[in-house]
């Protein structure tokens, strides 16, 4: 039986049209935006970028898998300070000593955590190993548990406060409120040079259009199709012979993966990490982003989180008290007339143009 070329075309959006949806944020952040951005702004963006990376492990878990994921605050803390170790540690050199631990004990030695840290290798093998061991007990322990719903979310949002107020509280450890900063080089390369800081954005990009295209096959497979069924009906899945535990716990796993490598690009593009970077406020911002962007579809996470982060920063520089108001305003209003977020405006606009050819 033959197909008209609307099917066809309709067949081919479906199919690949995210696919070519890629590629152009691809183009436009690797190749548009360093040619028209100056340094300060393409380093901003690259801040955003790297929430977005978190934004879409998000996506996976709760727009895909159904699970709100309020603590990815404690991942993102993995990488970033993982790798803030690693460039504290290069800055000191090759046997110096962080200079806030110098500034409380000059005659300390190195914390004996701290030292692996030295190594490149070993920091790049902690930001993805780490978390792959922690959100595996974590998420056996509670999806075996079938622990879901509001007792997950606050389960992870308490994980998150917890972990911040245990690095606040430990300043001669981890520098604490104050946090790690004063970066010099990344990987020996000099964070001063303007060349190195568009090299650090290009590799953030890139990285964000990789798990975009990770995220975009897993929705494609089979897990895909089972995440979804998890998410709507967990007992048919059951009974079906899958466990849904497993399934949850691969996107829980996937998506915690992002939050590290997300955290420990944020590091040497802004320059500082802190507690209040990882807290509540912080993985709620995410949570808000993804929401904002519309949680269930492939682009909504990222294009959320990106927008919200230039809406925070714009806001801030005009409106230095009443930004978050203004933010949160704008969040209210898009969720209440776009409960599915900005990604499904393309949507709803076809849906108003059928509807009135069916009219004509």
């Amino acid at each position: 039986m033959s197909t008209t070329p609307v099917e066809r075309a309709t067949t081919f959006a479906r199919s690949w049209g995210s696919l070519v949806g890629i590629g152009v944020l691809a183009l436009l952040l690797i190749v548009v935006a360093p040619a028209v951005l100056d340094e300060f702004r393409l380093n901003n963006l690259g801040k955003y970028c790297c929430w977005a990376i978190v934004a879409v492990g998000i996506g996976l878990s709760w727009g895909r898998g159904g699970m709100l994921v309020l603590g990815q605050g404690v991942f993102f803390a993995i990488g970033a300070y993982a790798m803030a170790m690693h460039l504290t540690l290069e800055t000191a050199g090759p046997d110096g000593i962080p200079v806030f631990m110098i500034l409380y004990d000059p005659l300390a030695p190195l914390p004996g955590f701290w030292v692996p840290f030295r190594s490149p290798i070993f920091t790049l093998a902690a930001v993805v190993l780490v978390p792959i061991l922690v959100a595996s007990v974590l998420g056996f322990a509670i999806f075996k548990r079938r622990v879901k719903g509001a007792y997950f979310a606050i389960l992870s949002q308490a994980l998150a406060v917890a972990l911040a107020y245990f690095i606040g509280g430990t300043i001669k450890l981890t520098g604490g409120d104050t946090g790690l900063s004063d970066f010099k080089s990344f990987f020996g390369y000099d964070l001063a040079d303007p060349v190195n800081r568009r090299m650090i954005y290009t590799i953030t990009a890139v990285v964000l259009v990789l798990c975009m295209l990770v995220v975009w096959q897993l929705y494609r497979s089979r897990f895909g199709e089972l995440l979804v069924a998890t998410r709507d009906a967990e007992e048919r899945v059951r009974f079906l012979g899958y466990d849904p535990a497993n399934i949850k716990l691969v996107a829980f796993v996937v998506s915690a993966v992002m939050a590290s490598i997300g955290g420990a690009l944020f590091v040497p593009i802004v320059g500082i990490i802190s507690p209040k970077e990882i807290g509540a406020a912080a993985s709620i911002l995410l949570i808000a982003g993804v929401a904002l962007g519309g949680r269930a579809s492939l682009f909504g996470p990222a294009l959320g989180a990106i927008l919200l982060g230039y809406g925070r920063s714009t806001l801030s520089e005009r409106f230095e008290n009443g930004w978050i108001y203004i933010l949160a305003l704008m969040f209210i209003v898009v969720t209440l007339l776009l409960p599915d977020g900005l990604a499904s405006i393309p949507r709803r606009l076809s849906g108003v143009v059928t509807s009135r050819r069916r009219t004509a």
